[in-house]
């Protein structure tokens, strides 16, 4: 029997990834819906793929990974940054009770909306991206997800995290980082790399400068 591409796409992940309900959560969610009609033939391809915008869905690897180190159990409030297509929020919702996604390009925001409320998704609210990090106002958050690059892990999203909360970001220059993920403890943070990868820079005063780059956080996510 021929192999369909999501079954391709879950065992390049599953090399990585080890949490049957991360696997499952993207075997639920239909990747082409969250990418252009002329890229849908490559949608469960291990790459990132424009979405217009200057901006990419991200590589269902890293997708995976970030997922996967977050921890979700099911009863979680999750914050995002960087919705893009909206396909890692689809994930997210798959997994935890709530998820809060924050997105700097509107015409993004609105399409991911418009895209999850179509595929029945009710557990996910969208906001524009604010000049404060984050969505302080429904902090704290038992994990926060960022998908895009910041010189260094932002206080402003330590501060939303609740102790024993989970972070995953990509940390570095604006070319190549390494993603970390940390858990939030009562004497500060704990961390683990998990690998060197690329996003787009996060902007803004937790970010670098925007020196002429699109500003929306969503990220390349490519290995």
């Amino acid at each position: 029997m021929p192999t369909s591409p999501t079954d391709r796409m879950l065992r390049r992940v599953a090399e990585e990834v080890k949490d049957g309900r991360v696997l499952r959560a993207m075997r639920t969610v239909p990747r082409e819906e969250f990418v252009p009609p002329s890229a849908r033939r490559h949608a469960y391809d291990d790459a990132a793929l424009s979405i217009g915008e200057g901006q990419t869905i991200s590589q269902p690897l890293i997708v995976g990974m970030m997922t996967e180190a977050l921890e979700l159990r099911g009863d979680e409030h999750v914050m995002e940054i960087g919705t893009g297509s909206g396909y890692q929020t689809a994930v997210l919702a798959r997994l935890a009770a709530t998820v809060v996604s924050v997105e700097l390009i509107d015409a993004l925001r609105v399409r991911a909306q418009e895209t999850l409320r179509r595929l029945g998704v009710s557990n996910v609210r969208c906001r524009p991206a604010v000049e404060l990090l984050g969505a302080p106002g429904e902090a704290p958050y038992d994990a926060i997800i960022v998908t895009a690059a910041a010189p260094e892990v932002p206080d402003a999203l330590l501060a939303q995290l609740r102790v024993g909360g989970r972070l995953v970001i990509p940390v570095g220059g604006r070319r190549e980082q390494e993603l970390l993920a940390l858990k939030k403890t009562g004497a500060g943070t704990e961390q683990r790399p998990l690998t060197i990868c690329r996003f787009v820079p996060l902007l803004g005063p937790d970010g670098f400068p925007e020196a002429g780059r699109t500003r929306s956080p969503d990220g390349a996510g490519q290995r």
